[in-house]
């Protein structure tokens, strides 16, 4: 009877723990490809840098005064220090570069080469881990999801896009760097700090380091919360709520739960996502180009799925 109880236990915990990776997935999936439409709504009346930078602060004082409340205490001074560090790469660095880079460039290209992360995580483990290197038929999965996004992204018609800028390029692709970098050093200190103050703390340093930015830049000159729509509010809700609160703690969670190639495969869904709501939203079409990305972008995600899911996550 004991060993059927154990079996039993063994049994839940497992249902549990595949529920929750499952529910977190489903969240930076969904969550973060929806958070595209609302970031549109936002920024036309909002300038970007601070609706980014207000959107951060505030997740992250929700995040931050929950934890704190079920676990009061102090956080030693290392552990502010990932923080700031991953959090100004995640959110100064990528969605600061990404804003920056999306005033002349396409949101199309700009997926693309975010899509991009999961080759710097695997290069970035390549160069500082050794017995954590992810498989080599894990870069040939990535590599057949990333043309997938490209073909579903790709321009089916012959309308042109006009030339683009190779520092446009550079800056896209160095955000995505900076955010599989910042990536990395989250999941490296997680084992010994939670999720969610983890995720409470970076939203919060991200989120100082964008307003920095935008003062800066010269956003508040002139900026009234009254100019404000209430369709750009909604907007911002949605992306402190949806967009932060759930699916960045879901995120970071994850980092501590899974490899981070395949946390990473988000970046292939998360443009179809934004396509698919942008059909059934606002009427967009969709073609059999489109459908063809899509299939294969699937595919490469179930495959770093098996590749990957079995695999032991690093502890720091």
């Amino acid at each position: 009877m004991a060993s059927l109880a154990m079996a039993i236990m063994h049994f839940i915990q497992f249902v549990r723990r595949r529920g929750l990776l499952l529910a977190a997935f489903a969240s930076v999936y969904v969550l973060w490809g929806s958070t595209y439409l609302a970031i549109a709504l936002a920024v036309q009346s909002i300038p970007p840098f601070l609706m980014i930078g207000v959107r951060s602060i505030v997740a992250g004082a929700i995040l931050f005064g929950l934890a704190r409340f079920r676990s009061p205490g102090f956080l030693p001074a290392r552990a502010w220090g990932s923080a700031a560090a991953s959090g100004v790469l995640l959110f100064g660095g990528c969605h600061g570069a990404l804003a920056y880079a999306e005033k002349s460039v396409p949101s199309g290209l700009a997926a693309v080469m975010l899509a991009t992360i999961p080759f710097w995580m695997v290069l970035i483990k390549f160069a500082i881990s050794v017995e954590d290197r992810p498989k080599m038929m894990t870069l040939a999965a990535l590599v057949a999801g990333l043309a997938g996004v490209a073909l579903f992204m790709a321009p089916s018609g012959p309308q042109e896009i006009g030339p683009i800028a190779p520092l446009m390029v550079l800056i896209l692709l160095g955000a995505a760097f900076m955010w599989a970098a910042g990536s990395i050093i989250s999941q490296r200190q997680s084992a010994s700090i939670p999720a969610v103050t983890s995720a409470g703390m970076q939203l919060l340093c991200g989120g100082a380091a964008l307003l920095v930015a935008s003062s800066l830049k010269g956003e508040l000159a002139g900026f009234s919360p009254s100019q404000v729509s209430t369709v750009s509010w909604a907007g911002l809700a949605y992306l402190t709520i949806a967009g932060s609160v759930v699916a960045f703690a879901a995120y970071v969670w994850l980092l501590d739960h899974a490899r981070a190639p395949l946390v990473a495969t988000y970046t292939f869904i998360n443009p179809i996502i934004a396509v698919g709501l942008g059909w059934a939203v606002l009427g967009e079409h969709l073609t059999l180009q489109m459908l063809a990305g899509f299939s294969l972008v699937v595919a490469s995600v179930i495959a770093v799925w098996r590749l990957e899911a079995s695999a032991p996550v690093e502890r720091a």
